[in-house]
């Protein structure tokens, strides 16, 4: 931008030179230079702070690494480079077979599992007869040992049969003992309940859910409205889900962000609602306009976060710049393909020294004229 303005004042400087016939000497030309140094000098400088100027422009665009939650084969994949989908869209699947076994054997689990919870509600009550079966055998046999206790002081009973009966009612006491604890143990099933369900019933059936939403997310969809970029997938391919390793990136449909990088210096002349002008290398000869939008308040170097390193002066040296939002005007890149990630070089203008700001305007249209000579490292053929 700088050699533009020199460029155009010396190109002025020979006009005048030639119309004027002014003389070609070593005053004449000493007195072009320190005045144009002058002038040039204050006008750069007034101009450079008031209407700030930067070649750091650029598109930014949100994006979603796409990562299968499961792994397996890629069996189809439905979408192509750069292709519009919508949400919900199908983007790939994954072999479902192996998932739909573990969904089958899951299912199988929980079958068996509530006919055990149920199998266990019919224990109950057979156990409870059986405890009051043993009851009163217990009871019988306690009323035969008191009897023959009582015989045998009156040498009605043998000391053999005696034994015997003690012998049946300390089997009998046993007897309930056991009943009484198989009894608690399969209460203890059936009681203890999550949601109406025995904790086997819940456990299968969060396995079940479990190998369903795998097996669901076989078929992998669109999270937004968006674009699809560089698919490289193919059928065959193994889908991993680590996030390291994404097998698609997604392009969101939202408005993308134009952002200029600005220096510090200009931080004190560029208010939010200030008109811009962009000037787009892949639009050569036009200007598009715009207003600030944010501004940032912070700036990336000065940023910290947890970790086992101290500040170093390594991290202090580097300035940061100011990093600031462009809001187009309404429809102003309808008719231009301007894509996603595109540069671009950036003016805002301040309320302060308007006069300036002609020149600006001016230098930025001959910027963007200057765009249509490029080259890409074309060389010109050796002449012989």
């Amino acid at each position: 931008m700088d050699i533009l303005i020199m460029l155009t004042y010396g190109a002025i400087t020979i006009v005048v030179f030639k119309l004027f016939r002014v003389p070609v000497n070593g005053f004449t030309v000493l007195t072009a230079v320190l005045v144009g140094v002058g002038i040039l000098s204050g006008l750069m400088l007034a101009m450079n702070y008031n209407h700030p100027y930067t070649r750091m422009g650029r598109f930014y665009f949100h994006t979603t690494p796409i990562v299968p939650e499961v792994r397996g084969n890629v069996i189809e994949v439905a979408v192509s480079d750069a292709q519009e989908v919508k949400k919900g869209d199908l983007l790939f699947k994954i072999d479902p077979v192996p998932f739909q076994k573990i969904v089958d054997q899951k299912r199988a689990q929980l079958a068996a599992a509530t006919r055990r919870a149920e199998q266990s509600k019919v224990n109950l009550v057979a156990y409870e007869e059986a405890l009051h079966a043993a009851e009163a055998e217990r009871d019988a046999a306690k009323d035969v040992y008191e009897r023959d206790i009582k015989l045998r002081e009156s040498n009605s009973v043998s000391e053999q049969a005696l034994e015997q009966a003690r012998q049946t009612y300390l089997g009998s006491v046993a007897l309930v003992s056991r009943s009484k604890a198989e009894l608690e143990t399969v209460r203890l099933e059936v009681e203890s309940m999550i949601d109406g369900v025995t904790p086997e019933v819940a456990e299968a059936k969060a396995n079940l859910e479990a190998a369903e939403v795998d097996l669901e997310n076989t078929v992998v969809r669109a999270p937004t409205d968006g674009r699809v970029l560089q698919v490289m997938l193919r059928p065959g391919m193994m889908a991993v889900p680590l996030p390291l390793k994404p097998v698609m990136i997604f392009s969101h449909s939202e408005n993308r962000l134009f952002v200029g990088s600005f220096l510090q210096n200009s931080a004190q002349r560029i208010e939010v609602g200030d008109e811009a002008e962009v000037a787009f290398p892949a639009a050569a000869g036009y200007i598009f306009k715009g207003k600030v939008k944010t501004i940032a308040s912070a700036v990336a170097p000065g940023q910290l976060q947890p970790s086992g390193n101290m500040i170093d002066a390594e991290q202090i040296q580097y300035d940061g710049r100011l990093n600031v939002v462009i809001e187009f005007d309404e429809g102003e890149l309808d008719d231009f393909r301007i894509a996603d990630g595109f540069t671009g070089e950036v003016a805002v203008y301040s309320q302060y020294m308007k006069e300036t700001a002609v020149v600006r305007r001016i230098l930025m249209r001959m910027k963007s004229w200057t765009n249509f000579v490029f080259s890409d490292g074309h060389s010109l053929p050796n002449a012989h």
